[in-house]
């Protein structure tokens, strides 16, 4: 039995949970994520789908893409944007941990983690929650990438990596900002994280000097140069911060 039509602030946070990890043109009531969020919460596919889309109108970069997703919506939906919009540490983990509650679950079992060698006490707590959050981060950043590597367009999800901007170690506040974000396939996700690579604030790559030495072999050719001064694959959303990727090229970049 479907609930009515009044949603609680805690199924409208894992409403903006699965709006995060899923790309806004592929949201319907048959995309299969939507399928699971809603039987978890006991929300119609279709109902969960219209949320979604009512939280597409409140997303700035959609609109500058001409996207304005549904144009009615409930305060609630405000008040949660408003909240986790910027928040995206508190976002993670609450949202994960409703998900968890939903479905009777501890929030340790909705992780694909092995825990049996993790100390009990704080220690366990603090690497369920960091894998947690790097969960959400993945999924978040894929899904806005529409599931391909933004230099190369590779789609084959064992090969993509979720790659900080600005590096985990270096600024905590922004670990799970999905603005700070590419999807990367593991090979450029290394030369990103190096500075052998970079992408500039209008997002074209520039490769480092380093390559001069090397442009003989065929393969950094096709790896690499072939791809200095061409556009990144923009996401559908959460557009890579201009600051971050000018901090990435002034501190990090091999130039």
């Amino acid at each position: 039995m479907m609930k009515d039509n009044n949603w609680t602030k805690e199924e409208t946070i894992i409403a903006f949970n699965a709006y995060c990890k899923i790309p806004f043109k592929s949201s319907s009531k048959t995309n299969p994520t939507i399928i699971k969020y809603a039987n978890i919460i006991g929300r119609s596919p279709s109902a969960l789908n219209m949320k979604i889309g009512n939280f597409g109108r409140l997303d700035p970069e959609l609109k500058k893409q001409g996207i304005v997703g549904l144009v009615n919506g409930s305060k609630r939906e405000e008040d949660v944007w408003n909240e986790f919009n910027g928040n995206w540490e508190k976002l993670a983990y609450e949202s994960e941990l409703l998900i968890a509650k939903f479905q009777n679950k501890k929030i340790e079992e909705t992780i694909d983690f092995k825990l049996e060698s993790i100390p009990q006490g704080k220690e366990r707590e603090t690497i369920i929650k960091t894998r947690v959050n790097q969960s959400f981060f993945r999924s978040t950043i894929l899904s806005s990438y529409n599931q391909k590597c933004c230099i190369t367009g590779l789609s084959i999800p064992d090969f993509l990596v979720a790659s900080h901007i600005v590096p985990w170690k270096k600024d905590e506040k922004n670990r799970l900002n999905p603005h700070n974000g590419l999807c990367l396939n593991s090979i450029h996700d290394r030369a990103f994280d190096q500075g052998f690579i970079t992408v500039t604030t209008d997002y074209e790559i520039k490769i480092s000097g380093y390559f001069g030495d090397y442009l003989k072999e065929k393969a950094v050719v096709d790896f690499f140069v072939k791809y200095d001064n061409q556009s990144i694959i923009l996401p559908d959303k959460f557009l890579p911060s201009k600051e971050f990727l000018e901090y990435h090229y002034n501190n990090i970049f091999r130039k």
